[in-house]
């Protein structure tokens, strides 16, 4: 039977940085820039975040190599569709 590990420390880190990050995006708005660089921000905020808890609270990061490339196949369809839209926004 496998010994149990505590993972408390670990999570309250993760907790933070995720508090932190949210934060963060509570002041882009309110940044002197354009539109597109507000939306690209917090889109880049988003996206750290949402891989912040695939990583750890979805346990990705004990996976096998298989179950990660799976979980890459959304991130890819993401990058994919913002590669679309900046085309056609700078065509």
């Amino acid at each position: 039977m496998a010994e149990y590990v505590s993972h408390k420390k670990e999570y309250i880190l993760i907790f933070v940085a995720l508090a932190l990050l949210t934060v963060l995006e509570l002041f882009v708005p309110e940044m002197e820039a354009t539109k597109v660089t507000k939306g690209t921000i917090l889109t880049l905020l988003a996206v750290v975040k949402a891989g912040m808890v695939a990583w750890y609270f979805m346990h990705l990061k004990e996976e096998r190599g298989w179950l990660k490339f799976i979980a890459l196949i959304p991130i890819s369809a993401f990058l994919y569709a913002v590669v679309l839209i900046l085309e056609i926004l700078y065509r």
